[in-house]
């Protein structure tokens, strides 16, 4: 590893810089108590015929594909970007359509089989987005959570995978009675339990609950905005998952390109509405506006998103280890099913309070060349002893344990141990800010011999207020400990300037 060389004390040693700048996981393996979970939720069901439901949903899931392809989008940028141009979109905001109507209600069936084939992996994209928000937010432990499109409940196991001791009430919003009583279900036999309540709608939570009391630390809707017909109505709600937004709210739809465009306009209206708060508040005397902060994921600014009208989307992937009930009942065209999956996803995730202005990473920083490097060598460094290089036959070779392994889950059992408590992960020594000083890699690295090519998306100036899009180049010989971390980055890692 390269040694830094500083005029000033830098932010960043090289080591933590790497540790900062990781947020990808290669591959993700469902907790064990949530496989226990669905393995018993699918066994009392009994159900025939799972394959053939679970592809059933699967082609539902391609309609709503279809369905947002059809939606207008002559107006969609001034819908967003300033719907009081129009008239229509400047009444009072109603919802006139909810998810659902776009023609996937969720009955018994299709809720079996969601549970079967979908919910490991939309945890598993939760667990990676929520893990994010954990590492650059150190003190961010919510008490209160809303989960709109609550669904059977990944979301939450998510939370409290992810923050288990601090979580105390959430609020679910789920319209189908069938998700509901799947839900909790699989929470049967969970130890310490929040307080959870249910809703059909996020109208009856706001009658339910005290205006004081609306406020959660987290909410959180994913994959569900796209289920909504309705793009008036989709911006009607979110404005109303943001008005119960008391610290930090995240958006996640699919990979696809539909669910990148639904990312994308979202945050162009939440961002125009507190610009547009913020003008108010400037007004106004002795009121100091409150400015808005995003960890954008791939897009680390409050500007235009620089993939717009390039025939690009951006988007990620976790990986992930299929579980006993996906192996069972997902079909494989002709060949056998592998025992991973990529489940690709798009989000967004906002958080009250001022974008830090804080140094960029980078500064005050200075690296060796490799030539540099090569020049204060020392030759006793070079020289090898043979002896280190084998085992010595008194030392206890200790037996490598796979964890990676696809039958991990065939012993699983319904008893709920003492050891399945929830554990709180240990804190990160050092975290990346939400400052401009960190682009995002958006695609796979390209590695050419000594060489690595990454597309990074980025903040151009202090006040993140404007980003691009940029291929950025590391070569071994110009910067080799930069190139080091640039070998073992992820799509998705940050990246820092």
């Amino acid at each position: 590893m390269a040694s830094i060389v500083s005029e000033t004390v830098p932010k960043f040693t090289a080591e933590a810089l790497k540790s900062a700048a990781k947020q990808s996981e290669r591959c993700h393996i469902v907790p064990i108590r949530l496989r226990r979970a669905i393995k018993k939720y699918l066994r009392e069901q009994e159900e025939p015929h799972m394959k053939r439901k679970v592809l059933r949903l699967s082609e539902s899931f391609s309609q709503i594909k279809e369905v947002n392809l059809m939606l207008p989008t002559s107006t969609s940028k001034e819908l967003f970007e300033d719907p009081l141009k129009s008239v229509d979109c400047s009444q009072r905001w109603k919802i006139k359509s909810a998810y659902g109507d776009v023609g996937l209600k969720y009955r018994d069936d299709e809720t079996l089989a969601y549970v079967a084939s979908r919910m490991p992996a939309v945890y598993s994209a939760l667990y990676r987005v929520l893990s994010e928000v954990r590492r650059r937010l150190p003190g961010f432990s919510p008490a209160k959570v809303l989960d709109f499109g609550a669904g059977t409940g990944s979301a939450f196991w998510a939370v409290r995978e992810v923050w288990p001791r601090s979580l105390s009430r959430i609020n679910l919003v789920e319209p189908s009675q069938s998700m509901q009583r799947a839900g909790q279900s699989l929470i049967k036999g969970l130890k310490s339990l929040p307080l959870i309540q249910s809703y059909g709608s996020i109208q009856a939570l706001s009658q339910d609950v005290k205006k004081s009391d609306r406020q959660h630390d987290l909410v959180i809707a994913s994959y569900v905005l796209g289920e909504i017909p309705s793009l008036k109505d989709r911006i009607t709600v979110v404005r109303q998952l943001w008005e119960q937004t008391g610290d930090v709210l995240v958006l996640v739809e699919p990979g696809t390109p539909q669910g990148s465009n639904i990312i994308s306009q979202m945050r162009s209206h939440i961002l125009w509405m507190e610009k547009r708060r913020s003008r108010k508040l400037e007004g106004v005397s002795g009121k100091d506006s409150k400015a808005l902060t995003t960890l954008k994921n791939g897009c680390p600014h409050d500007g235009r998103c620089p993939l717009d009208n390039t025939g690009k989307y951006c988007h990620f992937v976790q990986r992930l280890q299929r579980t006993s009930s996906q192996r069972a009942y997902k079909r494989s065209k002709g060949e056998p099913l592998r025992g991973f999956e990529d489940e690709k996803f798009c989000f967004i995730a906002f958080r009250r309070g001022e974008r830090p202005r804080e140094p960029w990473p980078l500064d005050n920083m200075k690296f060796e060349t490799l030539k540099e490097q090569h020049a204060r060598r020392n030759p006793e460094d070079l020289e090898i002893d043979y002896e280190d290089q084998f085992i010595s036959e008194d030392e206890d070779i200790e037996d490598e344990v796979d964890h990676v392994t696809y039958d991990s889950d065939a012993t699983e059992t319904d008893a709920v141990t003492e050891n399945d408590d929830w554990e709180e992960e240990g804190e990160e020594r050092t975290h990346a800010d939400l400052g401009g000083g960190w682009g995002r890699i958006i695609y796979s690295p390209l590695r050419r011999g000594k060489r690595i090519e990454m597309d990074v998306c980025r903040s151009i100036n202090q006040e993140g207020s404007e980003g691009s899009f940029e291929r950025i180049v590391i070569t071994k010989s110009k910067n080799p400990t930069l190139h080091h971390q640039a070998r073992r980055s992820l799509w998705g890692d940050l990246w820092p300037f």
